[in-house]
């Protein structure tokens, strides 16, 4: 059985928390950069550490309506390829999450952000059709990518580099950021049960209480991403991440 812990939560934490819920349903939906509001949200309402456990079965619980709808255009392909990656860096995510200075993991990463979109917004300027082929790639970028989804719940902004790179089309994008995120946020359940204890029976009755903003933020999503055209959905994706960096160094 799993002990609850006791928080009190209150009503401008219960705002963040809902709003936060339905950016989870707009990301998973396909308006991929701005997951990282929702972790700042969530943190702005408790507690950093404790905001990951809160978060993460709010997180498969979007991943399954985004993999329901967009399953058809999956490229498993890319999966197989990234995914063992960022199951080396969700286990040294768990081994140095517990002592790493939070202050020095944020500016490290934003800068990582920043640089990696400057170097895509530079690759497309270039007009290039070439993508990353060598595995040192999708190793590195991976590897950060599990890293920072273990630790900050922040590997979509990795995620969406490498898809980037690999000029995946929009719909293929969503179909198999859905299904490389249900693998990784439900692989991350046990560990934040077991290992660092910040999800607990109390934490999944509040999550279940915020279910209905996935589903609102997910129907507006899926809306979202019918009406932006391909072009736009690319560049959208390079401004929200860069944003995103922005976001992890100021709040």
């Amino acid at each position: 059985m799993f002990l609850t812990t006791s928080f009190d939560i209150t009503l401008t934490a219960w705002a963040l928390a809902f709003t936060a819920a339905i950016v989870i349903g707009l990301s998973k939906a396909g308006i991929k950069g701005i997951a990282i509001v929702n972790v700042t949200l969530m943190a702005l309402a408790f507690s950093a550490k404790a905001s990951t456990g809160i978060v993460v079965p709010l997180l498969v619980v979007g991943d399954i309506f985004a993999v329901i709808y967009y399953n058809r255009h999956t490229r498993w392909s890319h999966i197989v390829k990234f995914l063992p990656w960022i199951l080396v860096g969700i286990v040294c995510g768990v081994l140095i999450g517990n002592d790493l200075d939070e202050a020095v993991f944020k500016i490290a990463m934003a800068i990582i952000i920043l640089v990696s979109v400057i170097m895509m917004y530079w690759w497309d300027r270039r007009k290039s059709k070439s993508v990353p082929t060598h595995w040192l790639f999708a190793g590195l970028v991976g590897t950060v990518a599990g890293i920072t989804t273990m630790i900050g719940n922040l590997g979509g902004a990795f995620s969406n580099i490498y898809f980037l790179a690999m000029r995946v089309p929009k719909n293929e994008f969503i179909g198999t950021a859905a299904w490389l995120f249900l693998i990784i946020n439900v692989l991350k359940l046990p560990l934040h049960i077991f290992v660092w204890e910040t999800i607990t029976v109390e934490t999944l009755l509040f999550d279940l209480k915020l279910i209905p903003g996935i589903i609102l933020g997910v129907f507006l999503g899926i809306r979202l991403v019918k009406i932006i055209k391909e072009d736009f959905y690319r560049k959208m994706i390079l401004v929200l991440t860069a944003l995103g960096a922005i976001m992890i160094l100021i709040r």
